[in-house]
């Protein structure tokens, strides 16, 4: 078992010239592709490095001075263990998230440039963190392209608001949700300026709450739920009469499917629906609805079970 820190480097702001300090002591320096427990492990790839290689490694490990103030809760990886000329380890770091540096100061460190030091691990065998950092790419790519599509839901009256409450989380987390809050209240106050009409209001979100339903990375988003929530707040029986006095297209019976399955829904008005909403709504499941909307049919949450 392989423990992070170095003894004295727990205190204080973490520094790139208390890194280096450690680094110029070093005689050789193990990185292992795996957390601290697992970095004693012979699966784990490793690789050696000593000589003027030390010094490249210390270049590429620069961080940002001070620290983040916070410790990330995950285990880390890969591990950076440090041994003296003796061969005594005398440090123990780990990487975060491959941006990040843990064991030089009382908290994490932002990494000056963290594609860097991944790319340079990549290049002497340890590709892990390369792979990571495409994977989460491409995860990144697509939550974008999926925030943009329900930004192009909307009116263009309503894009610029909808855009501040679909604004992805920074780092301080409280200023971000104060934020969004208020594009929340903003947006329900533009939505009923350019809906006054209960009925059309209430189809417009439906179509609007249908796009979520549609998306292969499932669940909601904060910003979906910003639709929902409009329309619970909405008269129920009004929103019965929205999908029942005109056709209903097929988004608004996907928003529709997504809004009475959802516990804010059931727990206030349970899962039976009444008829011809129920009928249209299983017709609508059966024969264009999602495995969510199939799931929630099959557990009764739109009325009486129904198989597939």
């Amino acid at each position: 078992m392989i423990y992070e820190g170095t003894a004295g480097m727990d205190e204080g702001a973490p520094t790139t010239a208390r890194l280096r300090a450690v680094l110029n002591r070093a005689g050789r320096v193990v990185i292992a592709e795996g957390s601290p427990g697992e970095a004693d492990s012979g699966d784990v790839a490793r690789i050696v490095v000593t000589g003027a290689q030390i010094a490249d490694l210390a270049r590429v490990l620069a961080i940002v001075d001070g620290g983040t103030g916070d410790r990330c809760r995950c285990n880390g990886w890969p591990t950076i263990m440090v041994h003296d000329v003796n061969g005594e380890l005398i440090a123990c770091w780990t990487l975060h998230h491959q941006s990040g540096l843990r064991g030089i100061g009382h908290c994490d460190a932002d990494l000056k440039d963290g594609p860097a030091l991944t790319e340079w691990l990549a290049e002497r065998g340890l590709t892990g963190s390369r792979e990571v950092q495409a994977e989460l790419a491409g995860q990144e790519a697509e939550e974008e392209r999926r925030r943009l599509r329900w930004l192009q839901a909307a009116p263009a009256g309503l894009r610029e608001t909808a855009m501040e409450v679909s604004d992805p989380p920074g780092r301080d987390l409280e200023a971000w949700s104060g934020r969004v809050r208020d594009a929340k209240a903003r947006l329900a106050a533009l939505v009923r300026a350019a809906y006054p009409d209960g009925i059309e209001r209430i189809c417009f979100l439906l179509a609007w709450a249908g796009v979520p339903a549609r998306e292969s990375t499932g669940g909601l988003k904060w910003y979906d739920m910003a639709v929902e929530q409009q329309l619970l707040s909405e008269d129920p029986g009004l929103i019965l009469a929205a999908l029942t006095t005109r056709p209903p297209s097929s988004a608004q019976l996907d928003g529709a499917a997504q809004l009475f399955g959802s516990l804010e829904w059931t727990g206030a008005h349970g899962k039976r629906l009444p008829e011809p909403l129920r009928s249209m709504l299983i017709k609508h499941i059966q024969a264009v609805g999602t495995d969510p909307m199939r799931f929630r049919m099959r557990h009764g949450y739109y009325g009486a079970k129904r198989s597939v």
